[in-house]
Protein backbone atom coordinates (compact mmCIF):
# COMPACT_ATOMS: atom_id res chain seq x y z
CA UNK A 1 0.00 0.00 0.00
CA UNK A 2 1.56 3.28 -1.11
CA UNK A 3 0.04 5.54 1.52
CA UNK A 4 3.12 7.34 2.77
CA UNK A 5 3.05 11.07 3.25
CA UNK A 6 6.05 13.33 3.70
CA UNK A 7 6.25 15.55 6.79
CA UNK A 8 8.79 18.33 7.03
CA UNK A 9 10.54 18.15 10.40
CA UNK A 10 11.24 21.89 10.57
CA UNK A 11 7.51 22.54 10.62
CA UNK A 12 7.43 20.92 14.06
CA UNK A 13 9.96 23.37 15.48
CA UNK A 14 12.67 20.70 15.46
CA UNK A 15 16.10 22.21 15.00
CA UNK A 16 18.63 20.10 13.13
CA UNK A 17 22.18 20.97 14.07
CA UNK A 18 24.28 20.28 11.02
CA UNK A 19 27.50 21.90 12.38
CA UNK A 20 30.36 21.36 9.92
CA UNK A 21 29.76 17.67 9.26
CA UNK A 22 29.76 16.41 5.71
CA UNK A 23 27.42 13.44 6.13
CA UNK A 24 24.38 12.42 8.18
CA UNK A 25 26.40 9.69 9.91
CA UNK A 26 28.99 12.19 11.14
CA UNK A 27 26.23 14.35 12.59
CA UNK A 28 25.03 11.40 14.66
CA UNK A 29 28.42 10.03 15.72
CA UNK A 30 31.08 11.14 18.16
CA UNK A 31 33.95 13.03 16.59
CA UNK A 32 36.78 10.81 17.88
CA UNK A 33 37.56 7.32 16.61
CA UNK A 34 36.35 4.07 18.11
CA UNK A 35 39.64 2.31 18.88
CA UNK A 36 38.28 1.40 22.31
CA UNK A 37 36.34 -1.36 20.56
CA UNK A 38 39.65 -3.11 19.95
CA UNK A 39 40.48 -3.20 23.68
CA UNK A 40 41.13 -6.65 25.15
CA UNK A 41 38.56 -8.23 27.42
CA UNK A 42 38.86 -7.52 31.12
CA UNK A 43 40.37 -10.23 33.32
CA UNK A 44 40.47 -10.85 37.02
CA UNK A 45 43.12 -8.82 38.82
CA UNK A 46 45.67 -11.05 40.54
CA UNK A 47 47.16 -9.69 43.70
CA UNK A 48 50.89 -10.30 44.29
CA UNK A 49 51.60 -12.76 47.06
CA UNK A 50 51.99 -11.20 50.48
CA UNK A 51 49.82 -8.17 49.71
CA UNK A 52 46.45 -7.27 51.21
CA UNK A 53 43.51 -6.11 49.10
CA UNK A 54 41.80 -2.90 50.18
CA UNK A 55 38.42 -2.40 48.49
CA UNK A 56 36.82 1.03 48.01
CA UNK A 57 33.24 0.96 46.64
CA UNK A 58 33.26 4.57 45.44
CA UNK A 59 34.11 3.71 41.84
CA UNK A 60 32.69 0.22 41.60
CA UNK A 61 31.28 -0.70 38.19
CA UNK A 62 27.92 -2.46 38.60
CA UNK A 63 27.77 -5.98 37.28
CA UNK A 64 25.10 -7.20 34.92
CA UNK A 65 24.05 -7.51 31.30
CA UNK A 66 23.42 -4.11 29.71
CA UNK A 67 21.79 -3.59 26.34
CA UNK A 68 22.80 -0.66 24.18
CA UNK A 69 24.69 0.50 21.13
CA UNK A 70 28.45 0.92 21.02
CA UNK A 71 30.95 2.57 18.70
CA UNK A 72 29.63 4.32 15.62
CA UNK A 73 26.09 3.16 16.40
CA UNK A 74 25.89 5.40 19.47
CA UNK A 75 23.64 8.37 18.65
CA UNK A 76 25.11 11.53 20.22
CA UNK A 77 22.18 13.77 19.28
CA UNK A 78 20.31 15.19 22.27
CA UNK A 79 16.96 13.52 22.93
CA UNK A 80 14.02 15.10 21.15
CA UNK A 81 11.84 16.80 23.75
CA UNK A 82 8.07 16.96 23.59
CA UNK A 83 7.10 20.62 23.23
CA UNK A 84 5.06 21.76 26.23
CA UNK A 85 2.56 23.88 24.34
CA UNK A 86 -0.67 22.61 25.93
CA UNK A 87 -1.40 24.49 29.19
CA UNK A 88 -1.96 22.15 32.12
CA UNK A 89 -0.88 19.02 30.21
CA UNK A 90 2.01 16.80 31.27
CA UNK A 91 3.96 14.62 28.87
CA UNK A 92 5.29 11.20 29.90
CA UNK A 93 7.64 9.09 27.77
CA UNK A 94 7.89 5.41 28.78
CA UNK A 95 9.50 2.68 26.66
CA UNK A 96 9.12 4.80 23.55
CA UNK A 97 5.42 5.56 24.11
CA UNK A 98 4.35 9.15 24.81
CA UNK A 99 1.25 10.16 26.76
CA UNK A 100 -0.16 13.66 27.08
CA UNK A 101 -1.99 13.70 30.43
CA UNK A 102 -4.82 16.10 31.27
CA UNK A 103 -6.70 16.55 34.54
CA UNK A 104 -10.15 17.11 33.02
CA UNK A 105 -12.09 15.04 30.53
CA UNK A 106 -13.08 18.18 28.60
CA UNK A 107 -9.42 19.07 28.10
CA UNK A 108 -8.66 15.59 26.79
CA UNK A 109 -11.62 15.87 24.41
CA UNK A 110 -10.19 19.10 23.04
CA UNK A 111 -6.72 17.60 22.57
CA UNK A 112 -8.23 14.57 20.83
CA UNK A 113 -10.06 16.87 18.42
CA UNK A 114 -6.76 18.68 17.88
CA UNK A 115 -5.10 15.33 17.12
CA UNK A 116 -7.58 14.66 14.33
CA UNK A 117 -7.01 18.17 12.93
CA UNK A 118 -3.23 17.75 13.07
CA UNK A 119 -3.33 14.44 11.19
CA UNK A 120 -5.68 15.90 8.58
CA UNK A 121 -3.58 19.06 8.13
CA UNK A 122 -0.41 16.98 7.86
CA UNK A 123 -2.11 14.72 5.29
CA UNK A 124 -1.37 11.68 7.44
CA UNK A 125 -3.19 8.67 5.94
CA UNK A 126 -5.29 6.54 8.32
CA UNK A 127 -5.81 2.78 8.20
CA UNK A 128 -8.33 2.54 11.02
CA UNK A 129 -10.23 5.06 13.12
CA UNK A 130 -12.68 4.77 16.02
CA UNK A 131 -13.88 7.17 18.71
CA UNK A 132 -10.95 6.21 20.94
CA UNK A 133 -8.23 4.95 18.61
CA UNK A 134 -6.44 5.85 15.39
CA UNK A 135 -4.02 3.74 13.37
CA UNK A 136 -1.99 5.52 10.69
CA UNK A 137 -0.54 4.18 7.47
CA UNK A 138 3.13 4.77 6.71
CA UNK A 139 4.24 8.32 7.52
CA UNK A 140 7.47 9.55 5.95
CA UNK A 141 9.88 11.75 7.89
CA UNK A 142 12.70 13.68 6.23
CA UNK A 143 15.76 14.66 8.27
CA UNK A 144 19.27 15.78 7.34
CA UNK A 145 20.61 13.61 10.18
CA UNK A 146 19.46 10.33 8.64
CA UNK A 147 21.20 8.29 5.95
CA UNK A 148 17.89 7.46 4.30
CA UNK A 149 14.20 8.24 4.49
CA UNK A 150 12.31 7.16 7.60
CA UNK A 151 8.82 5.65 7.48
CA UNK A 152 6.82 4.89 10.60
CA UNK A 153 3.30 3.82 11.52
CA UNK A 154 1.57 4.98 14.69
CA UNK A 155 -1.19 4.01 17.07
CA UNK A 156 -2.90 6.95 18.80
CA UNK A 157 -5.42 6.18 21.51
CA UNK A 158 -7.34 7.68 24.41
CA UNK A 159 -6.36 6.41 27.84
CA UNK A 160 -7.34 7.07 31.45
CA UNK A 161 -5.68 6.32 34.79
CA UNK A 162 -5.73 7.69 38.34
CA UNK A 163 -8.42 10.27 37.52
CA UNK A 164 -6.38 11.57 34.61
CA UNK A 165 -7.19 11.52 30.91
CA UNK A 166 -4.61 11.19 28.19
CA UNK A 167 -3.71 10.78 24.54
CA UNK A 168 -1.18 8.00 23.94
CA UNK A 169 1.16 7.99 20.93
CA UNK A 170 2.90 4.72 20.05
CA UNK A 171 5.24 3.92 17.15
CA UNK A 172 4.19 0.44 16.00
CA UNK A 173 6.08 -0.13 12.73
CA UNK A 174 9.45 1.07 11.42
CA UNK A 175 11.00 1.24 7.99
CA UNK A 176 14.29 2.85 6.96
CA UNK A 177 15.54 3.10 3.42
CA UNK A 178 12.58 1.00 2.31
CA UNK A 179 13.51 -1.93 4.56
CA UNK A 180 11.19 -2.81 7.42
CA UNK A 181 12.87 -3.79 10.67
CA UNK A 182 13.12 -3.29 14.41
CA UNK A 183 13.46 0.28 15.62
CA UNK A 184 16.13 1.16 18.18
CA UNK A 185 15.06 2.58 21.54
CA UNK A 186 16.56 6.01 20.79
CA UNK A 187 14.94 6.24 17.36
CA UNK A 188 11.60 5.16 18.78
CA UNK A 189 11.75 7.91 21.41
CA UNK A 190 12.76 10.50 18.82
CA UNK A 191 10.11 9.75 16.20
CA UNK A 192 7.37 9.27 18.77
CA UNK A 193 8.22 12.74 20.06
CA UNK A 194 8.00 14.11 16.50
CA UNK A 195 4.47 12.78 16.09
CA UNK A 196 3.46 14.03 19.54
CA UNK A 197 4.79 17.49 18.67
CA UNK A 198 2.57 17.45 15.59
CA UNK A 199 -0.33 17.50 18.08
CA UNK A 200 1.08 20.06 20.53
CA UNK A 201 2.07 22.54 17.82
CA UNK A 202 -1.35 22.29 16.19
CA UNK A 203 -2.96 22.94 19.59
CA UNK A 204 -0.79 26.02 20.07
CA UNK A 205 -1.66 27.29 16.57
CA UNK A 206 -5.38 26.88 17.27
CA UNK A 207 -5.10 28.76 20.58
CA UNK A 208 -3.19 31.63 18.97
CA UNK A 209 -5.66 31.82 16.11
CA UNK A 210 -8.58 31.99 18.55
CA UNK A 211 -6.85 34.69 20.62
CA UNK A 212 -6.30 36.74 17.48
CA UNK A 213 -9.95 36.31 16.49
CA UNK A 214 -11.09 37.52 19.91
CA UNK A 215 -8.67 40.44 19.74
CA UNK A 216 -10.12 41.49 16.39
CA UNK A 217 -13.65 41.19 17.74
CA UNK A 218 -12.78 43.42 20.69
CA UNK A 219 -11.12 45.92 18.38
CA UNK A 220 -14.25 46.50 16.33
CA UNK A 221 -15.65 49.16 18.63
CA UNK A 222 -12.96 50.99 20.60
CA UNK A 223 -13.74 54.51 21.72
CA UNK A 224 -10.74 56.85 21.69
CA UNK A 225 -10.69 60.12 23.60
CA UNK A 226 -8.28 62.64 25.03
CA UNK A 227 -7.20 62.13 28.62
CA UNK A 228 -4.23 62.51 30.92
CA UNK A 229 -1.70 60.12 32.43
CA UNK A 230 -0.76 59.82 36.11
CA UNK A 231 1.51 62.85 35.87
CA UNK A 232 -1.22 64.96 34.28
CA UNK A 233 0.28 65.06 30.78
CA UNK A 234 -2.17 64.87 27.86
CA UNK A 235 -2.51 61.43 26.23
CA UNK A 236 -4.90 59.59 23.94
CA UNK A 237 -6.99 56.94 25.74
CA UNK A 238 -8.10 53.85 23.82
CA UNK A 239 -10.70 51.85 25.72
CA UNK A 240 -9.16 48.44 25.04
CA UNK A 241 -6.71 46.26 27.01
CA UNK A 242 -3.05 46.76 26.21
CA UNK A 243 -2.56 43.26 24.73
CA UNK A 244 -5.59 43.68 22.47
CA UNK A 245 -4.57 47.11 21.21
CA UNK A 246 -0.98 45.97 20.62
CA UNK A 247 -2.20 43.19 18.29
CA UNK A 248 -3.88 45.63 15.91
CA UNK A 249 -1.53 48.59 16.27
CA UNK A 250 0.50 47.92 13.06
CA UNK A 251 -2.67 47.78 10.95
CA UNK A 252 -4.26 50.89 12.49
CA UNK A 253 -1.28 53.21 12.47
CA UNK A 254 -0.19 51.95 9.06
CA UNK A 255 -3.40 53.45 7.69
CA UNK A 256 -2.45 56.74 9.35
CA UNK A 257 0.71 57.00 7.28
CA UNK A 258 2.95 55.77 10.11
CA UNK A 259 5.43 53.14 8.97
CA UNK A 260 6.69 51.11 11.94
CA UNK A 261 10.48 51.01 12.12
CA UNK A 262 10.87 49.24 15.47
CA UNK A 263 8.74 48.30 18.47
CA UNK A 264 9.21 46.85 21.94
CA UNK A 265 6.17 45.18 23.46
CA UNK A 266 7.42 45.01 27.05
CA UNK A 267 8.45 48.69 27.07
CA UNK A 268 5.43 49.83 25.09
CA UNK A 269 7.48 51.82 22.57
CA UNK A 270 6.84 51.98 18.82
CA UNK A 271 9.16 53.95 16.56
CA UNK A 272 7.44 55.15 13.39
CA UNK A 273 8.22 57.20 10.31
CA UNK A 274 5.26 59.45 9.52
CA UNK A 275 4.43 60.66 6.03
CA UNK A 276 1.81 63.40 5.82
CA UNK A 277 -1.54 62.17 4.61
CA UNK A 278 -2.91 63.76 1.44
CA UNK A 279 -6.11 65.77 1.24
CA UNK A 280 -8.01 62.90 -0.40
CA UNK A 281 -7.67 60.86 2.81
CA UNK A 282 -9.22 63.58 4.97
CA UNK A 283 -11.90 64.29 2.39
CA UNK A 284 -12.89 60.62 2.20
CA UNK A 285 -13.12 60.39 6.00
CA UNK A 286 -14.79 63.83 6.35
CA UNK A 287 -12.03 65.06 8.67
CA UNK A 288 -9.95 68.17 9.03
CA UNK A 289 -6.27 67.83 8.01
CA UNK A 290 -3.73 67.37 10.79
CA UNK A 291 -0.89 69.83 11.42
CA UNK A 292 1.48 66.96 12.20
CA UNK A 293 4.54 67.15 9.94
CA UNK A 294 6.41 64.28 8.33
CA UNK A 295 9.26 62.81 10.34
CA UNK A 296 10.26 60.22 12.92
CA UNK A 297 8.16 59.79 16.06
CA UNK A 298 7.83 57.42 18.98
CA UNK A 299 4.50 56.13 20.23
CA UNK A 300 4.47 55.47 23.97
CA UNK A 301 1.81 52.97 25.07
CA UNK A 302 0.76 52.52 28.68
CA UNK A 303 -1.19 49.64 30.26
CA UNK A 304 -4.15 51.02 32.24
CA UNK A 305 -5.91 47.71 32.81
CA UNK A 306 -8.93 47.74 30.50
CA UNK A 307 -7.59 50.82 28.69
CA UNK A 308 -4.44 51.83 26.82
CA UNK A 309 -2.83 55.25 26.90
CA UNK A 310 -1.02 56.60 23.83
CA UNK A 311 1.47 59.45 23.85
CA UNK A 312 3.70 60.67 21.05
CA UNK A 313 7.22 62.12 21.18
CA UNK A 314 9.26 63.62 18.35
CA UNK A 315 12.74 62.64 17.12
CA UNK A 316 14.25 64.56 20.08
CA UNK A 317 12.13 62.57 22.59
CA UNK A 318 10.05 65.64 23.39
CA UNK A 319 6.23 65.33 23.67
CA UNK A 320 4.44 66.62 20.59
CA UNK A 321 2.01 69.53 20.82
CA UNK A 322 -1.25 68.75 22.61
CA UNK A 323 -3.17 70.04 19.60
CA UNK A 324 -1.55 67.33 17.47
CA UNK A 325 -2.89 64.66 19.81
CA UNK A 326 -6.32 66.28 19.73
CA UNK A 327 -6.26 66.22 15.92
CA UNK A 328 -5.10 62.60 15.89
CA UNK A 329 -8.05 61.35 18.02
CA UNK A 330 -10.83 61.67 15.37
CA UNK A 331 -8.51 60.36 12.65
CA UNK A 332 -7.65 57.26 14.71
CA UNK A 333 -11.32 56.74 15.60
CA UNK A 334 -12.28 56.91 11.93
CA UNK A 335 -9.64 54.31 10.98
CA UNK A 336 -10.83 51.97 13.77
CA UNK A 337 -14.41 52.20 12.48
CA UNK A 338 -13.21 51.59 8.93
CA UNK A 339 -11.26 48.43 9.86
CA UNK A 340 -14.20 47.17 11.94
CA UNK A 341 -16.44 47.15 8.89
CA UNK A 342 -13.91 45.36 6.66
CA UNK A 343 -13.38 41.58 7.26
CA UNK A 344 -9.85 40.56 8.27
CA UNK A 345 -7.81 38.73 5.64
CA UNK A 346 -7.40 35.61 7.78
CA UNK A 347 -11.13 35.56 8.57
CA UNK A 348 -11.88 35.53 4.86
CA UNK A 349 -9.48 32.61 4.37
CA UNK A 350 -11.09 30.60 7.15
Amino acid sequence: MKCSRQLVISALAVIVLSACSSSPAERRQAKDDFTYLDAKDFHQWKMPSGTELHYYPDFAVPTGQYQGEIGSKVDIRPPQQILELIPGARADMTSGDAVLWMVRQAEADKVWDTTLKALTAGKVPLVKQTDTSIETAWVRWVSKDEDSEIDARYQLSRVAANNRFGIKVSLVDWRQGGEQGKVSASQKDRYTAYMTNLITTRYDEDVRREELRKARALMKHIPVTMGSDRSGLPVIIARAPYEVFWQRLPELFGKLGMKIEDRNRSQGTVKVKYSELDEDFFTAHKLKPMDMTSGEYTLLLGDLGNRTSINVTNSKDKPVKEVWLEQLVPVLASVIDETAKAPAASDAEE
